[in-house]
């Protein structure tokens, strides 16, 4: 039975993305340069990072005043309502800063603390995506229109390709580094987009058969996650857990849990 309110949640934050994607597309200035930087002098923020947080905040704020929200930028609200925004208004900041176009708008919804809703908009692969919790992941193209997501076919690990990402904090991007040269003669090979929602959205697309990434924050993976998770991939963070900062695992069936097993293996949720 299809729920009220989360379509009605889908439908604000497609509407939100949609406006913040527009405002970071459209309204780069030609001389942007980074506003503040946060884990280390590398891990940067743009003013567009914050106008994009303050576009998707009051729009939210204006249709659902008693929702908490939880933004990268610093949004942080409790609500009253049960429901909570969890918003990651630029993800790939630093492809956004270089002109590279792998970069997203993510805004999930959470009801009672599960995540029901996710929408990720990329609009320099003039794409978006989105989840509602028991309906599947759908994915909205400039050129191919609506189309629902399903995860590769299982496949052995040698044959899989997955993405990666890396931490600013010099000692943290060492050790990942040494974890992804040892996962390599194991892969097809590996990629580094750059954008964790993006990964997640390519391997409910197909287009990835994994991914794998330590450090990462609720904003940063929420909405992916559920897309992907709605597509068929299975996802996780260490053997037995959730997602979280520790380790982010997502895969289709077949290759997730083997690489779950290397990951834990190698060490890669530490130092």
């Amino acid at each position: 039975m299809t729920d009220p309110l989360h379509t009605d949640l889908l439908d604000l934050a497609q509407e939100a993305a949609r406006r913040a994607g527009a405002l970071l597309r459209d309204g780069r200035p030609a001389d942007l340069a980074v506003a503040a930087t946060k884990s280390s002098p590398i891990d940067v923020v743009t003013e567009m990072d914050i106008a994009a947080e303050k576009l998707i905040t009051g729009l939210i704020a204006e249709h659902r005043p008693d929702d908490g929200i939880l933004g990268e930028e610093g949004a942080a609200t409790e609500g009253t309502s049960g429901v909570r925004w969890v918003i990651d208004p630029l993800d790939g900041t630093v492809n956004y800063l270089y002109g590279l176009p792998t970069w997203a708008v993510s805004i999930a919804a959470e009801q009672n603390g599960e995540t029901v809703v996710g929408v990720v908009t990329a609009p320099m692969r003039g794409e978006s995506f989105h989840a509602v919790r028991g309906r599947g992941a759908w994915a909205t193209g400039a050129w191919d229109g609506e189309r629902r997501l399903a995860c590769r076919p299982a496949a052995p690990l040698e044959q899989a390709l997955v993405s990666t990402g890396f931490n600013y904090v010099a000692d943290v991007r060492a050790h990942q580094a040494d974890v992804a040269q040892r996962l390599i003669p194991l892969l097809r090979d590996i990629r580094r987009g750059g954008s964790a929602a993006v990964d997640l959205c390519d391997v409910a697309a197909g287009r990835l058969d994994g991914y794998y990434e330590r450090g990462l924050h609720p904003w940063d993976l929420a909405a992916g996650d559920l897309i992907a998770r709605e597509a068929g991939a299975l996802t996780g963070g260490r053997p037995g857990e959730r997602p979280s900062g520790d380790l982010t695992v997502a895969g289709t069936p077949g290759v997730f849990e083997p690489l779950q097993r290397l990951l834990e293996e190698f060490g890669a949720w530490h130092d």
